[in-house]
């Protein structure tokens, strides 16, 4: 059912500051995506603990998202709308949370802030893409959803280079056995802060549709927002959702796997097969000669200095991916596109750049594979949304972005249970992680294939 309400086109500065917010969301989802397997390792966790670590944050995703859709479909206030307090409490406990991770005195502390960091930034996060949804016509669905991943692009960069930045000014990046280097802790602080800033400023300068018909909105929120009520109207639409969404999840599964192994391994990874740098087995400085001090210490600054150099280089496909949405922006501007045969191309290029990790020996060639990881992390984050937008039910846009970010978590909580197993399978080493994320994503743009629908299509 469409809402009655006839929706303007929006100018382009319009469209910017709804979307503006998703640049703090989005140095704190790089910082988390780049650093926490870091400081997972600086607290002593080894290389076949770090999935399992991570498995809080899908596991919050999975919980969190479609709740939070729900409620924000059946939220409303005259002074802040239906998506903005969302916007608002995520912000708040995740630059609260950023702050104090890198700081925790130990690894299972750590674990527990990446839980609560994640769940804090599903709360702003998901009501942003209902909010595309609510607030634009069909006709520039994909162009709000491509400004999105633009400006997700500018913030992945960014905040993936921090902690080198912060190291390059001269904080140091050295740390004892299980403590974080100050310039991790530094890098952040400056994320919270930015997190906060920008999310204030979507939540000032936009305004949001009132429901239809406020009064029956009103009546029927009492009885919608039961605990009883939302857990069966949830299980309802995942029982019935439509078969274009349930193809658009088999497609989402296989691509977040793949991103999933990158976040989780690829600093073990590449500092070991790239930078043969790996993480220097920990020690006890209360009994260790000073031969084994200086041993580690050199040990340990390299890795510190190459996982600053992975982290920075892992922004490149925040950066690729944002020049692919800014191109995509001032084309879908004016222009239809296919949505589904540019998913496909982005979708191979990333394989591409994960299975071309494993005969890099010089790391310059990181740029390469990361770009192209970019193109495909671009895509992610636009053609299945806009795809899903065009066809269903607008009263329950955030409800259904919730339940079809599942098919996000899902995979991720595979990933973490069984990661290790599944890249073993390959070889020893991290690096066959990334070899198994390249053929996720060739699997990804198979499945993209079978979707039909040509409203889903055509955008």
């Amino acid at each position: 059912m469409k809402s009655a309400i006839k929706k303007p086109r929006l100018p382009f500065f319009q469209i910017w500051n709804m979307s503006f917010g998703f640049l703090g969301i989005q140095f704190g989802f790089a910082l988390q995506g780049g650093f926490m397997s870091r400081i997972f390792q600086n607290l002593g966790a080894t290389e076949q603990e770090i999935p399992m670590l991570w498995i809080a944050a899908p596991l919050t995703g999975l919980i969190i998202q479609p709740i939070i859709g729900y409620l924000s479909d059946n939220t409303w206030s005259v002074r802040w709308g239906r998506r903005r307090p969302f916007f608002l409490i995520g912000a708040i406990l995740a630059s609260i949370t950023l702050f104090f991770i890198p700081n925790s005195p130990t690894l299972w502390i750590a674990a527990g802030g990446l839980w609560v960091l994640d769940a804090s930034i599903n709360i702003s996060m998901e009501p942003f893409r209902a909010l595309v949804a609510d607030k634009l016509p069909d006709s520039q669905r994909s162009f709000g959803f491509v400004m999105q991943t633009l400006i997700i692009g500018i913030g992945t960069w960014a905040a993936s280079s921090l902690p080198l930045i912060v190291s390059k000014i001269g904080i140091s990046n050295v740390s004892a056995p299980g403590e974080v280097p100050m310039s991790v802790k530094v890098a952040f602080a400056i994320g919270a802060s930015i997190f906060l800033i920008t999310i204030l400023y979507t939540v000032f300068t936009t305004d949001e549709y009132p429901p239809d018909d406020l009064k029956e909105f009103n009546r029927r929120r009492t009885e919608k927002l039961k605990f009883g009520k939302l857990i069966l109207e949830l299980l309802n639409n995942i029982r019935t959702m439509p078969i274009t969404m349930r193809k658009l999840g088999l497609v989402q599964f296989f691509s977040w796997f793949a991103f999933f192994s990158m976040w989780s391994l690829a600093t073990p990874a590449l500092t070991d097969h790239v930078f043969n740098s790996p993480r220097p087995d920990k020690i006890e400085y209360s009994i260790a000669t000073e031969s084994q001090k200086t041993t580690y210490e050199v040990a340990d600054k390299a890795y510190n200095d190459a996982a600053d150099q992975v982290g920075a280089y892992m922004g490149y496909y925040g950066l690729s991916s944002m020049l692919f949405a800014l191109a995509l922006t001032f084309y879908t501007s004016r222009n239809g596109i296919n949505r589904k045969l540019l998913h496909v191309f982005s979708l191979i290029a990333g394989s591409i750049g994960f299975l071309s990790m494993y005969w890099i020996n010089d790391s310059r060639f990181l740029l390469f594979s990361f770009g192209l990881i970019g193109l495909s992390w671009g895509s992610v984050l636009s053609m299945p949304y806009a795809m899903l937008s065009s066809f269903i039910d607008s009263n329950k846009m955030g409800l259904f972005m919730g339940i079809f970010n599942m098919f996000i978590v899902l995979p991720q909580i595979l990933a973490a249970k069984a990661l290790n197993p599944i890249y073993s399978i390959l070889g020893p080493g991290a690096i066959h992680a990334m070899i198994l994320a390249g053929i996720c994503l060739i699997l990804a743009a198979a499945s993209t294939m079978w979707i039909t629908e040509e409203k889903a299509i055509r955008g």
